[in-house]
């Protein structure tokens, strides 16, 4: 926490606030009930209140919550600012990845390298 910081005032965390007795508050909005506040609790690091707030997020938005802590949870978006993200399995003998999201020019390359690949065989 910068020295310079008034008790009180947010933290590098998201969803944390300092105490003016040196406590941390954590809390989080649930865009279901019109951004209401959930309190979730008082604790003693920064870094607790932060995983507190995480735990919320990923339960209430899952793959789609910006965390503190992305590197804790799997799949999580982590709040960069990659607009797409891909898996991949094996089904059937064949490599299948799906996307969340690519835009249009991405996808007229898949297609354009597709017809390639079959013009050639």
């Amino acid at each position: 926490m910068d020295q310079g910081k008034e008790a009180g005032e947010s933290t590098k965390y998201r969803g944390v606030r300092k105490r003016p007795w040196g406590k941390y508050a954590a809390e989080i909005r649930d865009s279901n009930n019109h951004g209401a506040r959930i309190w979730l609790g008082t604790f003693n690091t920064a870094e607790e209140a932060a995983r507190a707030y995480d735990r919320a997020a990923y339960a209430m938005r899952g793959h789609l919550a910006i965390l503190n802590f992305p590197e804790e949870y799997p799949m999580a978006g982590g709040g960069s600012s990659s607009s797409s993200s891909s898996s991949s399995a094996m089904r059937g003998g064949k490599q299948v990845f799906e996307f969340e999201y690519l835009d249009d020019k991405v996808l007229e390359q898949l297609l354009e390298d597709s017809e390639r690949r079959s013009k050639k065989n």
